[in-house]
């Protein structure tokens, strides 16, 4: 499971806001690449899936964005880095989607929203991947399903550089640089 720190450095216009995943849950500090593309004479919101029950001759869907992103795999040309988590639901099940400001107080959005994409800047990261040791000046790759690694196994892409090593919690400062 990825994970941010709070402490980012970056300039607005290195974030793309353009995209939802096509997923209904991602973590934050997840490398992604386009899964549909955005297209600039089309509508770009769409009906999305149904919000709850369904019922005879009742409409009740949620809006989503139609241009997507999804985590990269081993080999991909990575778009950026999530800066926020999507769930569909909090910690007691209950479905965002109908309360959003609990989703605002935990800091992510609900599915079809866009999500923040950095693609240059600093932050504080933390990857579940296997080969997670960065050192200061390590080249930092894009590992499977969007993990961060420290290691160019076969056809990882580089995403930046480890400005030190990762403390005893597993978190490194990475320098983005797509």
């Amino acid at each position: 499971m990825s994970e941010l720190r709070p402490f980012r450095q970056y300039d607005e216009h290195d974030v793309i806001n353009l995209f939802t995943m096509s997923t209904t849950t991602v973590d934050a500090g997840r490398m992604v690449k386009i899964n549909t593309g955005w297209k600039a004479d089309d509508d770009q919101v769409d009906l999305g899936s149904a919000v709850g029950n369904t019922y005879g001759n009742v409409l009740s869907t949620t809006w989503s964005l139609d241009a997507k992103v999804e985590t990269v795999s081993v080999g991909d040309d990575p778009l950026g880095m999530t800066l926020v988590a999507m769930k569909e639901t909090d910690e007691n099940g209950e479905k965002l989607v109908f309360n959003p400001r609990k989703a605002a107080e935990m800091g992510v959005v609900v599915p079809g929203q866009s999500v923040p994409i950095l693609t240059r800047g600093l932050v504080i990261v933390k990857s579940a991947h296997g080969t997670w040791a960065p050192s200061a000046g390590g080249t930092v790759y894009a590992g499977a399903s969007g993990e961060l690694t420290s290691t160019q196994a076969t056809t990882e892409k580089a995403i930046g550089i480890a400005l030190g090593g990762k403390d005893a919690s597993g978190f490194a400062l990475v320098k983005l640089e797509l």
